[in-house]
């Protein structure tokens, strides 16, 4: 059986990163991440990364660029980043965040990220 993917967002605004604190499950619980999720049956990868910003932040984005590397999960999925400009909306936390934050490359680096999150972080924060 083929793992799934999961799509997470470098969302890059104004020269800053969007950063997510996760609320769930317990063992992530505050730490940050890139905000997206699981691939449906039938999206592309890009569709489904406007899908899930769009549920978890309330936003409009427009994927750029896919970033290089891909990282195990440990649900068994496989993580795919992206990063993405804003087009509409600004972000909130409406699903499986309690804080969001819009981040220099300098402020990125001092975030707990989750693990699998750190190389594309650190790749996109090159970008800013």
């Amino acid at each position: 059986m083929t793992a799934g993917v999961v799509v997470g967002g470098a969302l890059l605004h104004g020269g800053r990163l969007l950063a997510a604190r996760r609320t769930a499950p317990a063992e992530l619980a505050g730490r940050w991440e890139l905000p997206g999720g699981k691939v449906e049956r039938g999206e592309t990868p890009a569709q489904a990364l406007v899908r899930e910003l769009r549920e978890e932040l309330g936003v409009a984005v427009l994927p750029l660029e896919r970033v290089p590397g891909e990282w195990a999960l440990p649900s068994g999925h496989i993580l795919h980043v992206w990063t993405a400009s804003l087009v509409q909306g600004a972000p909130r936390a409406l699903q499986d965040h309690d804080l969001l934050r819009w981040v220099t490359a300098d402020e990125a680096r001092g975030l707990d990220w989750l693990e699998p999150d750190r190389p594309a972080v650190a790749w996109a924060a090159r970008r800013l």
